[in-house]
């Protein structure tokens, strides 16, 4: 190589190398020089950049995730999973902190699939389109919807483009693919299997003693004298037990004692609000009806389809002979979610319900009965009323729209009223600026910052701002639950060590902490020893323990004082009949056992789980493996620094 670079005529090959060699002591640099690649993103859309090579790091031509996708996924989840919390600027930053690191993972994973080959084709999302859990919304009875309907639910429903939605789901194919890869080597041998259900399903039924932490705390009575001695060693846990203090003055007003009374919106405010908003005020069009259930497994062979049939037939011939919907409902409806109103199901948009039974609702005329078969069975329907797309009438939201507006103008009236009042208050004083108008001074008493004013309905805003303020600095003003507070602080206690007797029943309650565990850990650890080589009844007796028996109980159980017995004593199971168990913490109890029953499962219900059972291991085993492996991959990139993240991503929107 070194005589190759050495003949003249390579003048090119040279310089490659020259090039190759450099990008290689950058590389070096990037990794070996601390801090050098982890520099934050600083392109202001940009929430983290992924590098799945190195020279993608060095040329920075990696993945990007935006920032604006982070935070439309966000929303779409927020307002999915938690409504009414949607337009809560603190959840939904949250929210874009969790979908951003999720993101970011998944985007990882995704880079290891391509450097394995496992990608995923425009047909790939358009047979998940046509057979997956969408197909009865775009392909009803096998034919497309079109275009335009496909364009408007996806952006109704997802909020998406077409193209980012047909993205997300070549996305969900290919994770789909690299989890089967990665965990194709899973295995769970018969045996295995079979002690896993017996395990699991393994039921039985004990004594035992509890020993109640409350009730023992109240019999730990130490002296005066081992209090203050408990008090002085822990001086440091006590030197600003007592918090920091604030002397408040305010008045404050209500809006009933705004200037000229609680404003209202003016006809011309009213119509100009509702020009504005008029898309509010569309409705869709709508179909009122009720049903009865008859329903039918999938897959249900012809002749328990007759069955359903025929009952679903019955059923209606009782309605049209003037049967009461009320009783036939309750009697036959197998919907638990309107049996037991008559079959209610209110108003529902076309395209909310399975395609057969919208059809019906939109197509079959008022008040009459029929039967629509839908994958849930058969339905005995009525249509009771149908509305047309239209628009409120300003008339049917006047009363929506003046309230909207009033607690606007009234919330703008409070806050400049008590701007103007700081600022008056600022020139004139308190007292002076509150006589002038009427309203009264109020000095509270020193107040920590999570107490409260008891004269105000709420005062936690006043508090705030009241220790984030100097003594005696300009008058500042806070909302009341009820109005606003024009307020000054004029004086501060610092936080202090309290004297031991102001302190006493405090520190009473330390002790009893601090002494609990190790008291109910000794005693329940006695009773255990004595009821192994004794009566059990006896032992706890002489405890003080309550002894109580359990129902016959599998791991997933609740037991009283005890809680879920698989996971707060899962060596239960594990005990023979007539053993009697070690000492088991149960939180706020502490519990010994006996086992009085113990019952397995036969090797006949065994082997008739065992492909169910096999399922559900295979499932698990797959997860495990597969979180290891997204977890070593996360940890190569952090180790090699080979994400950024914009510092920046996580901020709240403007305005937030």
């Amino acid at each position: 190589m070194i005589r190759f670079l050495q003949q003249s005529n390579n003048r090119l090959v040279k310089a490659l190398f020259i090039v190759i060699v450099g990008a290689a002591a950058v590389s070096m640099c990037v990794y070996l020089i601390p801090g050098l690649g982890s520099a934050g993103v600083t392109a202001a859309d940009t929430y983290a950049e992924i590098y799945p090579h190195w020279y993608n790091k060095l040329f920075r031509s990696g993945e990007t995730i935006s920032l604006q996708r982070v935070r439309q996924v966000a929303s779409q989840q927020l307002a999915q999973r938690y409504p009414q919390y949607a337009d809560n600027p603190m959840m939904l930053n949250f929210m874009t902190q969790q979908v951003g690191q999720g993101l970011v993972q998944q985007q990882m994973l995704l880079a290891e699939a391509a450097s394995l080959g496992i990608t995923a084709t425009d047909a790939d999302v358009a047979h998940t389109l046509q057979t997956g859990p969408n197909a009865e919304v775009l392909y009803p009875g096998g034919k497309f919807i079109g275009t335009d309907a496909y364009s408007n639910l996806v952006a109704q429903n997802r909020h998406q483009t077409v193209a980012d939605f047909e993205a997300d789901i070549k996305r969900g194919i290919v994770m789909q693919r690299l989890q089967s890869y990665v965990t194709a080597g899973v295995t769970a041998s018969d045996q295995e299997i079979r002690d896993a259900y017996r395990k699991g399903n393994i039921k039985i039924k004990f004594d035992y003693a509890v020993l109640s932490g409350d009730d023992l705390r109240k019999t730990i009575n130490p002296s005066d004298a081992d209090l203050e001695a408990f008090f002085k060693k822990n001086t440091a846990r006590y030197a600003n037990a007592v918090p920091e203090q604030r002397a408040i003055t305010y008045f404050a007003f209500t809006p009933q004692q705004l200037p000229g009374g609680m404003p209202q919106p003016s006809q011309q405010e009213i119509q100009a609000y509702y020009n504005q908003h008029q898309q509010e005020y569309s409705v869709p069009e709508q179909a009122r009806a009720r049903h009865i259930l008859v329903q039918e497994a999938a897959g249900a062979d012809a002749k328990t389809d007759a069955a359903a049939k025929a009952k679903a037939d019955d059923v209606l011939k009782q309605l049209k002979a003037g049967g009461k919907w009320d009783e036939l409902a309750k009697k036959y409806s197998d919907d638990p979610g309107s049996k037991d109103s008559g079959g209610e199901l209110g108003f529902a948009q076309r395209g909310r319900m399975v395609p057969e039974f919208d059809k019906a609702i939109f197509s079959q005329p008022i008040n009459e009965i029929d039967i629509v078969k839908s994958q849930f069975g058969y339905h005995i329907v009525q249509v009771e009323e149908r509305t047309t797309a239209h628009s409120q009438s300003i008339s049917e939201v006047l009363p929506t729209i003046q309230a909207t507006l009033g607690r606007q103008m009234i919330s703008q009236a409070e806050d400049s009223y008590a701007n103007s009042l700081a600022a008056e208050a600022g020139k004139n004083g308190l007292a002076a600026t509150a006589k002038a108008h009427g309203l009264e001074l109020v000095t509270a008493p020193p107040t920590a910052q999570q107490g409260t004013i008891a004269a105000l309905p709420d005062g936690s805003q006043l508090l705030a701002k009241a220790f984030q303020a100097k003594v005696n600095a300009v008058p500042d003003y806070a909302a009341t639950g009820e109005g606003f507070a024009i307020f000054q602080v004029t004086g501060i206690q610092a936080a202090h060590a309290p004297a031991f007797a102001d302190w006493k029943s405090h520190v009473l309650d330390d002790y009893r902490s601090d002494n609990l565990a190790g008291l109910l850990a000794q005693k329940v650890n006695d009773l255990s020893v004595k009821a192994k080589s004794g009566d059990f009844a006896a032992a706890a007796k002489a405890a003080g323990a309550t002894v109580k028996t359990s129902d016959l109980v599998g791991s997933s159980g609740q037991v009283p004082d005890l809680g879920a017995v698989g996971q707060v004593a899962p060596q239960l199971f594990d005990l023979a009949q007539g053993a009697v168990s070690g000492p088991i913490n149960a939180g706020r109890t502490a519990v010994v056992a006996k086992i009085l029953e113990k019952q397995e499962p036969t090797a006949d219900e065994i082997q008739k789980n065992l492909d169910q059972t096999r399922d559900q291991m295979l499932a698990e085993k797959r997860e495990e493996a597969f979180q290891l492996f997204a977890a070593n991959i996360a940890a190569d990139y952090k180790k090699n620094n080979r994400i950024r993240v914009n510092p920046k991503a996580n901020a709240p929107e403007p305005g937030q």
